[in-house]
């Protein structure tokens, strides 16, 4: 099995959620509810994917400045998770 690459749609629908429950507790209509929802959603699920792109840039460049098994330098790393690139 693969690696998941949907952590931000899950914090995404988890804000809209949180959004949705305190949008009717304060009172707005269905309306008022769904777009400051659908608003959190996108809001939050930029803001995830930002730091998971940043967290496994920086593994990406930690792992290019480490030594290949023979003692020689690898290089640098061009993409953390060439997998998606692959067929």
């Amino acid at each position: 099995m693969g690696k998941f690459r949907g952590w931000h749609v899950v914090a995404g629908i988890a804000a809209m959620a949180l959004t949705y429950v305190l949008g009717t507790a304060l009172g707005l209509n269905n309306t008022a509810t769904f777009m400051s929802s659908c608003v959190a959603f996108v809001a939050v699920s930029l803001w995830i994917d930002r730091r998971i792109s940043l967290r496994r840039s920086k593994a990406a460049r930690g792992a290019a400045r480490q030594p290949g098994p023979d003692g020689h330098d690898t290089g640098l790393a061009l993409d953390a998770d060439a997998s998606k690139r692959e067929g």
